[in-house]
């Protein structure tokens, strides 16, 4: 797995995390110009390519508000999930950020990003309480963008002065990170994009709580999905859904901003309707069946 390019992009999106003590209603906020974040390990060839792909002149980044995130920034929100090794000693990830009005939802474009798709990206921001904002994420090379992810998050606070909780960014990084690996497990991306939004919206609407109910869900994605989850990713899929039950985040919200994914799942008529009554039946019947078998050991 591509697991270098995922912690560059988490990295990215992470370092958004900062917190500012200063607070801006949205409305207040300067929607009008971009925000910036730059790789602090950028050279002068790098940095002129990034900025062609993000579109902005080294004259007209005089007028952005510009963060830089640094590689003990990428390791700082991803040492927990992946190994030091592969995150990394450059910092190369830069995003631009462009606030836009209620409604329009997190759209992405990414630019020499070759892991991280713009699926993936939306559907981590809108984990992470990003809002109603167009988003470029660029390489000066290809690169699999995973550090990507705190940038945007940076320029974000940058643009709206509103700290993103860093429950949040944790649990979006981690969710980059699985699904970047349960991608690469069934070889296919958009499933993989589909399997993490369709279990997700489960649980944000309080249909999948408990553990075993969000393993339900999850076989349940899979099966509809056509998908064969080893054991591993499953357990990894359930205990990422523990984490983001406990963010309360708001399911027409969350649908809102990912609009993309929501769309293509609505559109699958996927039915992931868990009955708790008939999962514990299932549990009974099974203990049932035990005592049976060694009630008959004893009556022989």
């Amino acid at each position: 797995m591509k697991k270098k390019g995922i912690a560059l992009l988490l990295t990215g999106l992470m370092i958004a995390a900062t917190p500012f003590s200063v607070y801006a209603d949205r409305e207040d906020a300067k929607l009008n110009v971009p925000y910036v974040s730059l790789g602090a390990d950028l050279n002068t060839t790098e940095r002129a390519a990034v900025l062609h792909f993000l579109g902005v002149t080294e004259e007209e980044l005089k007028e952005y508000t510009v963060a830089t995130v640094t590689n003990k920034d990428e390791h700082d929100y991803l040492d927990s999930y992946l190994d030091k090794s592969v995150i990394g000693s450059r910092a190369l990830s830069s995003v631009l950020v462009e606030g836009k009005k209620d409604g329009n939802g997190i759209n992405v474009t990414t630019k020499n990003i070759t892991y991280c798709t713009p699926g993936m990206y939306e559907n981590a921001l809108a984990t992470a309480g990003i809002k109603d904002a167009d988003i470029i994420v660029a390489g000066p090379f290809e690169i699999s963008g995973t550090a990507a992810l705190v940038g945007a998050i940076k320029s974000y606070e940058n643009m709206t002065g509103e700290t993103v909780k860093t429950e949040n960014v944790e649990t979006a990084t981690n969710e980059l990170v699985i699904t970047g690996q349960v991608a690469e497990s069934v070889g296919d991306t958009e499933k993989a994009e589909q399997l993490i939004g369709a279990v997700k919206e489960q649980v944000v609407d309080g249909q999948a709580v408990t553990a075993e109910e969000i393993g339900e869900v999850v076989d349940q994605a899979a099966e509809e999905l056509s998908i064969q989850l080893s054991e591993e990713d499953r357990q990894a899929i359930v205990k990422l859904m523990e984490k983001i039950d406990g963010l309360n985040l708001d399911v027409e919200t969350l649908k809102e901003q990912a609009k993309d994914l929501y769309g293509k799942i609505e559109d699958l008529g996927l039915k992931l309707d868990i009955n708790k009554e008939e999962v514990e039946g299932f549990f009974q019947k099974i203990i049932n069946a035990i005592k049976e078998f060694f009630a008959g050991l004893t009556e022989g």
